[in-house]
């Protein structure tokens, strides 16, 4: 006998889905903004029941860890879109940082994630290879004389990392609006040791090219 399916059940998981998406959407904004927020706050923000939140995320870390490999995965792809083969540091510094801008919320809920749960967790590792990337590319720099050389490269990029994450913050809050990301890196230039005005030309280059 051929089988046939239940009626109801193509509604059933489509709403399914519909509930899964919305409730990483919810959960991306809320731990961007409170990485402690319970699970129980996050349903409700998502309009749906604990029961259904459960139903597609057993506990709290399920959820984290699915948020973190989409933002892992939206990184990556955000900096192999833009990088170029052969660039020197200033200008893959300007497409390091318009990436991440790019990525958006996803960028911000993995810092935000990073700093309140220290050690070698899923968060750390999925931001990694960005991270070695820009320690690479600053330590270039500083060799070349591009980029300012009082603090060691990784500290330099760990300071860079939490003014983009500022920037960001603000111009999610609407205080701030720079929808392109050419302010912010322009800005990330200069705090790297760039004047504004080789870091504003570079930043025009990266989006004119």
């Amino acid at each position: 006998m051929q089988r046939t399916d239940i009626p109801g059940r193509t509604p059933q998981r489509s709403n399914a889905r519909s509930n899964h998406r919305r409730i990483l959407a919810t959960a991306r904004r809320t731990l961007r903004d409170d990485p402690d927020a319970s699970l129980d706050s996050i349903a409700v923000a998502a309009g749906v029941t604990r029961r259904t939140l459960y139903g597609h995320f057993p506990g709290r870390q399920a959820l984290i860890d699915e948020l973190t490999h989409e933002a892992a995965q939206a990184l990556h792809q955000a900096f192999a879109a833009t990088r170029t083969p052969g660039a020197d540091p200033l200008e893959a510094m300007a497409r390091m940082a318009l990436a991440a801008w790019a990525v958006g919320d996803r960028f911000r809920m993995l810092i935000s994630l990073g700093r309140r749960r220290p050690g070698g967790d899923a968060v750390h590792a999925a931001l990694a290879p960005a991270r070695a990337e820009a320690i690479a590319t600053i330590r270039r720099g500083q060799h070349q004389g591009v980029f300012a050389a009082h603090v060691p490269a990784p500290v330099l990029a760990h300071a860079l990392e939490a003014l983009m994450l500022a920037l960001a913050e603000e111009n999610g809050a609407g205080t701030w609006a720079d929808p392109s990301g050419e302010a912010a890196a322009t800005a990330f230039l200069v705090a790297a040791g760039v004047t504004p005005q080789a870091a504003a030309r570079q930043v025009q280059d990266v989006m004119n090219g």
